[in-house]
């Protein structure tokens, strides 16, 4: 008898169900590793501290941002997506979803050359309007939003997929316009979708280093977010580094679950 096991109606060999099992170990240890080493008594006293207070405020106000504009942004493209035919869907979709897969510091220097100072719309950016993104706020903003804008969109843009577009062409022969079909027949449609896309994709903004620390740079008060300020406590002072860590990870974790049924199989 062939060593196996049963899974629903199929079967598996008992060596695959093991190696399953490894892999799971494997992303889970790293996770245990870190809740072994938090300092859960002076966990408060930590995360009161006024540099840890100060990236927190720092990576809300850009979080909250970038999301924003993944709002006004990726609504629209995830739209043009789903319902127009394009040319080059195939090309299309593979650029929206580059920063999914981009490493981050890459992310970031492109950025630098496309909107830096002597970037691609960066220089014209400046001598028409005086606006310097690079080592900014807004820089900030920007970079978080570009690698959080794939969230949005592709979660977006399968939700309208999925619902096709069957309302909308009745609400059309019944004489309702482009705006009114819009707002009334096809956001509310999907308007689970749009707070999935909405939660990751300020999750990951809130979670952005590489890009960040590329184009905006590390300064205190401005665009030191918490990773930065992660990354920076390693160094003098690791259980300050495990306990921002911590947070991010709660983050993390609560927008997943939430959103479970957005991801996870019935």
């Amino acid at each position: 008898m062939s060593a196996s096991t049963g899974v629903g109606a199929g079967r598996m060999p008992a060596a695959v169900t093991w190696v399953g099992f490894a892999a799971l170990g494997l992303l889970v240890l790293p996770v245990v590793g870190l809740l072994q080493r938090a300092p859960w008594s002076a966990l408060p006293s930590i995360l009161g501290e006024s540099e840890v207070l100060e990236a927190l405020r720092v990576s809300l106000i850009v979080s909250l941002a970038a999301t924003a504009v993944c709002l006004v942004l990726g609504l629209p493209l995830a739209l043009v997506l789903a319902r127009r035919r394009l040319r080059f869907p195939r090309m299309a979709r593979a650029v929206v979803m580059l920063p999914m897969v981009l490493p981050p510091v890459v992310a970031g220097t492109a950025l630098l050359f496309a909107l830096g100072r002597r970037g691609l719309v960066g220089q014209w950016l400046e001598a028409w309007f005086g606006v310097s993104l690079p080592f900014t706020v807004a820089g900030a903003v920007v970079a978080a939003a570009f690698v959080a804008l794939p969230f949005f969109v592709v979660t977006v843009e399968a939700a309208l997929r999925q619902a096709g577009d069957d309302l909308d062409e009745a609400a059309a022969t019944l004489g309702a316009g482009a705006w009114a079909t819009l707002v009334h027949v096809t956001l509310p449609t999907i308007r689970p979708a749009l707070a999935a896309g909405t939660a990751l994709a300020w999750a990951r903004a809130l979670g952005e280093f590489g890009a960040t620390l590329t184009f905006a740079g590390n300064f205190p008060g401005r665009t030191r977010t918490l990773p930065l300020e992660t990354y920076l406590a390693l160094e003098r002072n690791p259980e300050a580094a495990v306990a921002i860590s911590l947070v991010l990870m709660a983050v993390a974790l609560a927008v997943l679950i939430t959103l479970r049924d957005r991801w996870m199989p019935r």
